[in-house]
């Protein structure tokens, strides 16, 4: 299984991209969340200059931020810079539009969309929004047409996996396993989790800010895809509902979103104060090195072929450092 890094993208995540490479990571991705985060793209072009052997590339790019013909052309400019290194993933949108509250994509916007992502890039003349349009990049403006770059679809459901199987090169996974995933040859799992020291609690100050992030996720995913009833039912979910209803209805997907990925907001910290922090290790991948590895194995035996671990807290390096030598064991 490959081991691979994500960031939300920082102005700091060319220089921990950087750092990935260095200490052997296999491929890094970074999120867009354009309501949080510095853009996408000029990030990857700043990790392409910094680097020479890390895969890079956007997990996962949310179609409807970008015109397809501003992602192809994004594409070609940092298939230019990382030659053979680029792997582009697509996804229908979690914070990267519900921070701005609006609704996940539809599977047919998708579909449409990556049909006209990739006609783009083979050079094709295609059709979008009722317009007829080409790359008219000329020599020095991108590489020539066909732009080849590998592209992974995140899906979960019936309807992503087709579009996935269809349409992709691979399958892009985060907080539940598909079923359908064994009929895929490359399946990164985005996932989240701290390596603790041998006898270190699971509501440690350490285990809070490393694996904190990535556990909050179980209440906001519950949120928005179950309703308060299902954010109720997890350790901490009375607490963390109690401080989101104090937001007005408009405006509580603000409240919601605030952190994503990089620290809890007031909800998170309720919930965890109030013993939520006992589902850490079944949230994410956190434990000793040992339970690490162990799970791992298993995400392995049951498909994934590249893990995708994403650091949270002040100490970026020491946890990249705990997880790549857990994976490597």
């Amino acid at each position: 299984m490959e081991v691979s890094c994500a960031f939300p993208t920082a102005l700091d995540s060319p220089d921990n991209i950087a750092l990935a490479e260095r200490l052997g990571y296999d491929r890094a991705w970074v999120y867009d969340t354009p309501q949080q985060s510095p853009d996408v793209w000029m990030t990857l072009a700043l990790a392409a200059e910094r680097t020479e052997r890390i895969g890079l590339g956007p997990g996962v790019l949310v179609p409807s931020l970008r015109h397809p013909m501003v992602n192809a052309a994004a594409t070609a400019t940092l298939a230019a810079l990382a030659p053979g290194r680029v792997a582009i993933a697509f996804g229908t949108g979690f914070t990267g539009r519900r921070a701005m509250g609006y609704g996940a994509i539809t599977w047919a916007f998708m579909d449409s969309y990556i049909r006209a992502y990739r006609g783009l890039l083979r050079g094709e003349v295609i059709e979008w929004e009722g317009a007829q349009m080409q790359m008219l990049h000329p020599d020095g403006h991108a590489p020539a047409r066909p732009v080849d770059v590998p592209i992974l679809v995140g899906a979960l459901g019936p309807k992503g996996h087709k579009v996935a199987s269809e349409l992709g090169d691979g399958l892009y996974v985060t907080l539940q396993l598909p079923e359908f995933m064994s009929e895929y040859s490359w399946v990164p799992y985005l996932a989240w989790g701290t390596v603790l020291d041998e006898g270190e609690a699971f509501n440690s100050e350490h285990a809070r800010v490393a694996g904190g992030p990535g556990w909050a996720l179980a209440y906001h995913g519950a949120y928005e895809f179950g309703g308060p009833d299902a954010v109720r039912g997890l350790p901490g979910g009375p607490e963390w509902m109690d401080v989101v209803e104090k937001t007005p209805l408009e405006h509580r997907h603000l409240t919601l979103h605030a952190g994503h990925c990089v620290e809890l907001n007031v909800a998170d910290q309720a919930a965890w104060d109030a013993g939520g922090h006992v589902i850490l290790q079944e949230a994410t991948i956190t434990g000793t090195r040992d339970q690490v590895r162990r799970r791992l194995d298993d995400l392995a035996a049951k498909g994934v072929t590249e893990i995708v671990f994403q650091p949270c807290g002040p100490d970026i390096r020491s946890e990249l450092e705990r997880f790549f030598e857990a994976a490597s064991a």
